[in-house]
């Protein structure tokens, strides 16, 4: 093929070349923007996503006896692994799964219909519960675990009193006010119920807080829920020297069956657990206590005595005017 032939066909060629690049630059350019556009709606959506989280998921700051912790502003889905459910559920705060114990309160079964229950060991089952904060004691199990499900705020039990204690799980929830209010309520009831059964029992009766555990009883000082908190501190009723001497310090004090009328006052609130052996009420020992001769023994389900929250401490206090005074709500 001759040269002036063969150029025309490489023009030919380069024209065809230059077009496919054209077309290749069209598409790109169309894609691009197409790209862009997506982007861009994706862009808006995921801003819009995120600021209904933010308002939805607002954190704060909690001083925590433990340290610093971000916890959500107003908590929706707690867990509460021991002790402190009364305090949140009086609160008005939703509680998705609390302890064997607290699921086992009759005062509580109305405010936990749906919560599970659940151990610090339960990690997989706190996970489908998905909580947006843990709550229980500094003595929790899997504790590391357990902050990376969700905020998790732990207390030593007895390190504040029982109402600085309810004070500071609202304000753990953004509730101190509601708190307060109930606090300045109940400490004026107690105390006045106080001076009606004093003036009904005398001032110098005492009084006996005991419960039955397996082969064993205990005695209560001031301070471990079971009403101590109303009788001793609220109402300063006398405790018999025996249970000031061996339980003030720890909160309680093991005893044989044979032992109770040294620790026995005046009058005994009976913390009773009925599925627990409880035979030794028929010994000799146990009738000839002057209290239970004289029909001074009130018997209360340990299961609604074990806390000292304001659903568990409002119960405990009507329980106390209905024994004491016969005064029914």
């Amino acid at each position: 093929m001759t040269i002036k032939r063969l150029i025309p066909l490489l023009m030919i060629a380069m024209l065809m070349l230059i077009s496919a690049c054209g077309n290749d630059d069209e598409s790109e350019n169309t894609n691009a923007e197409g790209s862009s556009d997506s982007n861009t709606e994706e862009t808006n959506e995921e801003d819009n996503t995120e600021s209904d989280e933010s308002a939805d998921g607002e954190m704060r700051t909690y001083e925590s006896e433990n340290g610093t912790v971000e916890v959500p502003a107003n908590p929706e889905r707690v867990v509460v692994l021991s002790t402190y459910t009364g305090n949140v559920l009086s609160l008005d705060t939703n509680v998705v799964g609390a302890d064997p114990y607290s699921m086992s309160n009759p005062r509580y079964e109305e405010h936990l219909d749906g919560a599970e229950a659940v151990t610090s060991e339960d990690l997989e089952k706190i996970i489908e519960l998905d909580p947006d904060l843990i709550i229980g004691l500094d003595s929790e199990k899997n504790l590391d675990r357990l902050r990376e499900i969700a905020p998790t705020v732990t207390y030593t039990y007895g390190n504040l009193g029982y109402l600085e204690q309810h004070r500071e799980i609202a304000k753990l929830l953004n509730k101190e006010e509601q708190a307060n209010e109930w606090i300045e309520d109940f400490k004026t009831r107690a105390q006045e119920v106080g001076e009606e059964i004093k003036a009904e029992i005398g001032e110098d009766a005492t009084v006996t807080v005991f419960e039955n555990f397996e082969k064993q009883l205990y005695v209560f000082g001031d301070n471990f829920a079971r009403g101590t908190e109303i009788l001793y501190q609220e109402m300063d009723l006398a405790m018999p020297e025996k249970v000031e001497e061996m339980a003030i310090e720890d909160g309680f004090y093991a005893l044989s069956f044979e032992a109770l009328p040294e620790y026995a006052g005046d009058y005994i609130i009976y913390s009773k657990k009925n599925d627990l052996d409880t035979s030794f009420e028929q010994t000799e020992t146990f009738q000839s206590i002057p209290a239970v001769q004289n029909d001074r023994i009130f018997e209360a389900d340990a299961k609604e005595f074990y806390f000292n929250d304001p659903i568990s401490l409002d119960y405990q206090l009507q329980f106390f005017k209905e024994h004491f005074l016969g005064e029914e709500e």
